[in-house]
């Protein structure tokens, strides 16, 4: 895709969405971390449900920790792959707490370090916390990157990399976001909304859906 239509593309979708952010409720950056953990292969609405019963009972690597490893399942039960989520944010809380004074890191090295931490929730953390200019791809960029011809690639490393290429600086903060939104309710996996897509007369998918 050529400049200018990429500068058209994020333009669209800024007019659209002018300050777009995560669907993950969150007040806190701990407790954006801890949603973007237990959102792996989950859904952001349930992932909601179980913060919201959560957060009002521990929303600090402290209260977590004294909640234990049990306690914590309780209330996130309802997430797919809970056992591993669980031991893994009590294991990132230990961390937080022993080398952190409970703040969450905002270097990309130490986030990844931490448990069930990996390059795209670091990403996240980066981006919607701490207002760096990252990019993480999940199914919905990576889907709609490829299709549009935004920035092809073989896997979502290749993905991110030409995204941080093509993307032009004004646009990076929110790419993440508007890809993101626009893969989930228009550019979608089975049938995508190409009728009513601001971007379709860019989009170099040829098997767009009629109307």
């Amino acid at each position: 895709m050529k400049r200018p239509d990429v500068v058209a593309l994020f333009t669209r979708l800024r007019e659209l969405n002018p300050h777009p952010t995560t669907e993950l409720a969150y007040t806190t950056p701990f407790e954006l971390l801890v949603a973007v953990i237990l959102s792996a292969q989950a859904t952001d609405v349930g992932v909601n449900k179980a913060t919201r019963r959560l957060y009002p009972v521990a929303n600090t690597p402290q209260a977590i920790l004294a909640l234990g490893e049990a306690g914590l399942k309780r209330y996130i039960a309802t997430i797919g792959l809970y056992n591993a989520k669980a031991k893994n944010i009590i294991a990132t809380c230990a961390i937080l707490v022993e080398r952190y004074g409970g703040e969450v890191p905002r270097s990309r090295e130490a986030l990844e370090a931490l448990p069930g931490v990996g390059r795209k929730t670091a990403n996240v953390v980066l981006n919607t916390a701490f207002g760096e200019p990252t990019i993480a791809v999940d199914t919905h960029i990576f889907r709609v990157a490829n299709r549009t011809g935004l920035a092809p690639g073989k896997d979502v490393r290749a993905v991110e990399d030409k995204l941080m290429k093509v993307v032009p600086a004004e646009f990076r903060h929110d790419a993440h976001h508007w890809l993101i939104l626009h893969g989930r309710y228009v550019c979608k996996a089975r049938k995508p909304d190409c009728p009513q897509c601001v971007i379709r007369d860019l989009c170099r998918w040829p098997d767009k859906t009629p109307a």
